[in-house]
């Protein structure tokens, strides 16, 4: 019988391969079999040996091609073949990654299982942006939502709570919602002018800036028709868009970056 392999839940980060951790680069290139989601970068995916299985196993909107309960088998599968395995995950596994979900599976099968956290999708924006999460005076906490739920049920989010102007609101996922989600935190007392920024592909070559305000973001991000992962930035540090000095930003941007400003 062969020895069980093991498992490694790495998180591949915003897109930008710079931005991974060491640990995430030492299991990635001690891999066997690379189990990967559809926001994985290829600059990212560049980085796994050529020998190494790949094992797409991306979800979109509304389109599982493998759900999660196979996904968890898969890795069973492949750890019990004696494999070294990366589930290969974009952002931070634990953060809307479902990471814990694929641990707990493994856990229970008896498989060994590590965790390389990345960094996720909100600092990097933050820092390819300039647009600071917290600021003294302007935001003195962020709160990180899905704007996507389970088996696309409808929102159920704690919307007083989220419309609080002293709050940074990140919204992930949350594309096909964004116009609700607007509508809702406006019901609840924030403004409509709060500005907003949506960031598709952000840290790589192909990152879209879209700023705004809040009662227009969703038009915005649906005129612009925009490709691949969209985060939503939400709050008064927005409006702090630009105002870090040129050298500073010039140590996260990428460019090309394709900027649409509506204000």
């Amino acid at each position: 019988m062969k020895n069980l392999g093991r498992v490694f839940l790495v998180g591949a980060g915003p897109g930008d391969p710079e931005l991974l951790t060491l640990k995430a680069v030492r299991m990635l290139r001690g891999a066997e079999a690379i189990v990967y989601d559809r926001l994985v970068s290829k600059e990212v995916l560049e980085l796994v040996p050529s020998a190494a299985r790949m094992i797409p196993v991306g979800k979109a909107p509304k389109s599982h091609p493998v759900p999660q309960e196979r996904i968890n088998e898969i890795l069973v599968e492949l750890a019990r073949e004696g494999l070294s395995v990366v589930r290969l995950k974009g952002g931070d596994p634990s953060i809307f990654g479902r990471g814990c979900e694929e641990a707990q599976a493994l856990n229970a099968a008896g498989i060994p299982v590590e965790i390389a956290p990345g960094i996720t999708a909100a600092q990097g924006a933050a820092a390819s942006t300039g647009v600071p999460l917290t600021h003294r005076g302007v935001a003195s906490s962020v709160r990180y939502v899905t704007g996507h739920c389970r088996s696309d049920m409808p929102l159920d989010l704690d919307w007083s709570g989220m419309a609080d102007p002293q709050t940074t609101l990140v919204v992930y996922m949350g594309a096909a919602n964004i116009g609700e989600i607007s509508t809702r935190l406006i019901g609840q007392g924030m403004l409509a002018s709060m500005p907003a920024m949506a960031i598709a592909n952000a840290t790589t070559p192909r990152e879209e800036r879209f700023i705004s305000h809040l009662d227009e973001i969703a038009n915005v991000a649906t005129e612009a028709e925009i490709e691949g992962p969209v985060l939503f930035i939400i709050g008064y540090v927005v409006s702090l868009y630009r105002t870090l000095p040129a050298d500073v930003l010039a140590q996260y941007a990428v460019e090309p970056v394709l900027e649409r400003v509506h204000v």
